[in-house]
């Protein structure tokens, strides 16, 4: 028995986190989107058929779209979905948009956020709903698509034009659907070079702004009157938000939670707001995930130097002193640094995490896996907790991670082949 279990526990070693070959082309497909000059994948989700949704920033000939794909199981394109697998469109016409999130809603229509950059240096956060076809919803906001302003220009942001693909930056965007259907979406706005703040909207099921949300349909997220930058949002099960990001320069890593009706949760940390650092260096949040338990992980990165980071707490934002001594937990793959981008909660507790290296032909994709208590999975590539995958010549960067039903892990982000192609990768769980 001991000699056969020791068997059984190599062989997952030898595979788990490794790239499943029976998924398109030996693990990896490439996101078509017809007549585009480049694309970057963006978000991926699964539907209830076991489809896969990608959404991204697509680069046509006339500037950039969004982008929604659908792909079947086998990684091929979904051709009853759109024009050839996929969507194209802005979210109002005008200048320029993007595709950050993408959301299977509980009746199977599809809810798309991301930018409409309202001129070269602005964005605001939009919305598209469609149907299982890739048909606009019409119902929701204006025809299908909504485009959040706010009183004042406050949810205008900043365009990010200087910042290379996969470095945290301005151009952040997500969104959740609370139990009742209400959308929430953040944005993250400046009132000039040096004074930013984020913004924690939400919608009601048609797309219009909720003013019973903290009485005006929308929170201002700012803490101890610094410079205030959000990347996440998660809705938790009993209804509080979360949201994540970073304060300060050089930034420090942010969490703040609300009450459900928009007012800030006093009890969470320290009157509602959490920060860190990571062994005395910046960090910014990427991704927040609340984990079965109610306890909280989130990913992201230090910064100077540029290492993946991991940070567990409590439900109440207190440290969990039973992971790394309550402290912030740095990872370093790879030679010129790297970053988490993206989480997902596993329906086993565990925690899957996607991102990249940095560095030009070193820029690879990583996938991590994380136990209950926050610690690497060491059954999980090849015994370190994490795999590195090279799936072209250069600048590979993963965004975002979902889990399958059956276990396997799809990794969505881009790889450089003269221009940037949206991919998505499949690793065995």
């Amino acid at each position: 028995m001991p000699i056969q279990s020791a068997i059984a526990h190599s062989a997952i070693r030898n595979t788990t986190g490794t790239l499943d070959t029976t998924f398109a082309a030996n693990g990896k497909t490439q996101v078509y989107f017809a007549d585009s000059l480049c694309s970057m994948a963006n978000d991926v989700a699964i539907d209830a058929q076991g489809r896969l949704l990608v959404a991204a920033k697509v680069t046509m000939a006339e500037g950039s779209c969004f982008g929604l794909a659908r792909l079947l199981e086998d990684g091929s394109a979904d051709l009853g979905f759109g024009k050839q697998g996929s969507v194209i469109g802005q979210f109002e016409s005008g200048f320029e948009a993007m595709g950050a999130k993408v959301l299977v809603m509980p009746d199977g229509n599809i809810l798309l956020a991301g930018l409409q950059y309202d001129n070269a240096h602005r964005t605001l956060p939009a919305l598209a709903l469609f149907d299982q076809a890739g048909r606009l919803v019409q119902s929701f906001g204006d025809n299908g698509r909504c485009v959040v302003r706010l009183p004042g220009g406050l949810s205008l942001g900043m365009r990010d034009v200087w910042l290379p693909p996969g470095v945290p930056g301005a151009e952040a965007c997500d969104v959740d659907v609370q139990q009742d259907g209400r959308i929430l979406i953040l944005a993250n706005h400046h009132f000039e070079l040096a004074d930013h703040v984020g913004l924690l909207i939400r919608l009601d099921v048609e797309g219009s702004l909720d003013c019973s949300f903290n009485g005006r349909g929308f929170v201002v997220v700012r803490h101890l009157l610094m410079n205030t930058w959000l990347s996440s949002l998660t809705v938790q099960r009993d209804g509080r938000v979360l949201v994540g990001g970073s304060i300060n320069f050089p930034e420090e890593g942010l969490l703040a939670r609300y009450h459900a009706d928009g007012h800030l949760d006093d009890t969470f940390a320290v009157d509602g707001f959490m920060t860190f650092k990571a062994h005395g260096q910046g960090a910014q949040v990427s991704q927040v995930v609340q984990q079965i338990n109610g306890d909280i992980l989130c990913v992201g990165s230090s910064h100077e130097p540029m290492h993946c980071v991991t940070y567990k707490m409590h439900s109440n934002g207190r440290p969990d002193n039973h992971c790394n001594g309550g402290q912030p937990q740095r990872l370093v793959i790879g030679h010129s640094g790297c970053q988490w981008n993206a989480a997902q909660l596993q329906p086993d507790g565990r925690v899957l995490t996607a991102g990249a290296t940095i560095g030009g032909v070193e820029a690879d994709f990583i996938v991590g896996r994380y136990l209950s208590d926050g610690h690497l999975d060491c059954r999980f590539g090849a015994g370190c907790g994490y795999t590195r995958t090279r799936l072209g010549p250069s600048l590979d960067t993963a965004t975002c991670v979902a889990a399958q039903t059956d276990g396997n892990i799809v990794v969505g982000g881009y790889s450089l082949h003269g221009n940037y192609k949206a991919v998505v990768a499949r690793y065995l769980g």
